[in-house]
């Protein structure tokens, strides 16, 4: 196995994890902002950690910098934005459109990147819009269409965004910034962006150890989510180990029905399948 595929598949698996344990956090009235602040702390000392281990210091370079602000602003928004839709939305529909910015990334990698874009790339980016629209149920009980409808789409920009930082994060380590300070970067931007949001969306808030312990848990998931994806772009094209790394909503979907959260019928079946196919197809293009 290449060290872009293990990489790929270790973020698969902590991903899935990570969106069940966001779907948890949303099922309460809770303060996201202070979430997302909570989760870049615990993953900046992580981070900051990781640095200490290997006996090197971060490299504040022009490249880092640019490719790192900006990539940890999109991600950082993109989290909020999915969190946000996880109050309205199954687990399991907003993972998978979440996830599903594979095809967000294929398309800007052929674009921005010269990655190549053939027949298969193309049906599977048609298969993974066929399993999203298969997900979208406006017939919800107990829910008026017009709020699924915003929550639905605020689910979707959330991958756009997150399409955009795959990009942009490739371009980084093409342009020479170093994989690690981008990596703190991106943490660092959770902190800022959870304050703001919490500041002026959610004030007064509280902290309780609730909180901090979804932080905590959180903010390790996303520690280990981010950096073996960084470190499969660093073997790999953005591409193949995307769509390999967007699986994790079919781990999300298994613990959540195994604890419960929401069932399992026909349509998420054939979604999940067709999701399925869209990543396999555009993972074996190239």
């Amino acid at each position: 196995m290449s060290p872009a595929i293990g990489f790929a598949l270790l973020s698969l698996a902590t991903a899935g994890c990570l969106d069940v344990t966001f779907k948890g956090f949303s099922r309460k009235t809770r303060s996201r902002g202070m979430f997302v602040f909570g989760c870049g702390i615990v993953w900046s000392a992580l981070q900051l950690g990781l640095f200490a281990v290997q006996g090197v210091e971060p490299s504040f370079d022009a490249a880092a910098l640019g490719y790192g602000i900006t990539g940890g602003i999109l991600v950082a928004v993109a989290n909020i934005f999915l969190i946000e839709s996880l109050t309205h939305l199954d687990v399991s529909l907003g993972s998978t459109i979440y996830r599903l910015n594979t095809i967000g990334v294929v398309i800007l990698s052929f674009v921005l990147l010269d990655e190549s874009l053939g027949v298969l790339k193309i049906a599977g980016v048609l298969c993974g819009m066929l399993a999203v629209l298969a997900l979208y149920d406006r017939k919800q009980p107990n829910r008026s269409i017009k709020p699924v409808q915003v929550f639905f789409w605020l689910a979707v920009s959330a991958s756009l965004l997150r399409a955009l930082f795959g990009v942009v994060a490739k371009a980084g380590i093409e342009a020479g910034a170093d994989a690690s300070t981008m990596l703190l970067i991106y943490a660092l931007s959770w902190v800022l962006c959870g304050l703001i949001y919490a500041y002026f969306r959610e004030r007064p808030v509280r902290v309780t150890w609730k909180k901090v312990a979804y932080g905590l848990l959180s903010g390790t998931l996303l520690c280990v989510v981010a950096n073996a994806l960084i470190r499969a772009m660093e073997h790999g094209d953005v591409s193949v180990v995307a769509p390999i790394a967007n699986l994790s909503f079919v781990v999300a979907l298994t613990i959540s029905a195994t604890l419960g959260l929401e069932r399992l019928n026909v349509r998420k079946g054939i979604a999940i399948v067709g999701a399925g196919l869209s990543i396999f197809l555009l993972a074996q293009s190239l």
